[in-house]
């Protein structure tokens, strides 16, 4: 009976556990009396009192301050055993969080710097496609579906084309294949257009002459004749305009700009060296 429970894992298991706490407490023996004392100070009294306010709307009453600091003394203790273990070693959530702050002090030197106008309206002037307004148009359509007129839908839109441009021409609402797309489509933006018929077909409308009948323009939908009734073209903005965007854009470029100042600076502290692994094939970078 004892040799088949000697086998056990779990028996395995709590042998070593208890040899990890046995180790830990004989190194830990003569410990420092700053190991081993927990100063709960009134700054962090109050900022539990703040947190337990944020999450109730309302101040804990003497018991409920007792049970948060009673809780805070519990997690200090689970803390630094854990970390005199080694608990902390290897934890990819804990390796996350920590990134997480350090980003977070790096962050607090960019917020502090405030754009003046003449650094936004160079920053403006140097990425003034990204604030340039989209190009806005309206337009009639004829489709000719690819699955109705087979081998014939070129020759069918060149024929039509040539009527609609020619003198007497018919109402256009009366040609083209039924499909479930309006004739007239109202005043809309060039990514909306592209969403709708592809990019391709946008980009060739928004040359398209204003007034005219033209095309054929391809979509997945065949080939459509079509007349620009309506256009908006795109401008360049502001300050004044995108003044709020600038300044967030801005701010976020210094950011990522010091991000990298620091880890460039970090990097000197330390030699990298990146090992591929054998089985993979491939050497490293």
């Amino acid at each position: 009976m004892l040799k088949r429970w000697l086998k056990e894992p779990l028996v395995h298991f709590m042998a070593i556990g208890f040899a990890i706490f046995a180790a830990y407490a004989l190194l830990n023996r003569n410990a420092p009396d700053a190991q081993t004392t927990i100063i709960v100070s009134p700054a962090k009294i109050e900022q539990l009192v703040t947190l337990f306010g944020r999450t109730w709307q309302r101040p804990p009453t003497p018991g409920e301050l007792k049970g948060v600091i009673d809780d805070y003394v519990k997690e200090e203790i689970y803390v630094r055993d854990a970390l005199a273990l080694g608990l902390d070693k290897d934890d990819d959530a804990i390796r996350r969080r920590l990134r997480t702050k350090i980003e977070f002090l790096y962050d607090a030197e960019s917020e502090a710097l405030q754009p003046t106008d003449e650094a936004l309206n160079a920053y403006l002037k140097t990425n003034a496609a990204r604030y340039t307004t989209e190009p806005v148009i309206a337009f009639q359509q004829i489709v000719l579906r690819p699955d109705v007129r087979g081998e014939k839908i070129d020759a069918d839109a060149a024929a039509m084309l040539a009527t609609l441009r020619g003198p007497g021409a018919p109402d256009a609402s009366t040609l083209g294949d039924s499909i479930m797309l309006p004739f007239s489509m109202p005043p809309s933006s060039k990514t909306a257009i592209g969403r709708m018929f592809g990019p391709e077909f946008a980009d060739a409308i928004e040359t398209a002459p204003q007034g005219a009948w033209t095309g054929p323009v391809v979509s997945p939908y065949g080939l459509h004749l079509v007349r620009i009734t309506h256009v908006e073209r795109g401008r360049a903005q502001t300050l004044k305009d995108v003044r709020a965007a600038i300044v967030r854009d801005w701010m976020n470029d210094q950011r990522k700009r010091i991000g990298d100042e620091r880890l460039a600076q970090l990097l000197e502290r330390y030699k990298v060296v990146i090992e591929a692994p054998v089985s993979s094939g491939t050497s490293a970078p």
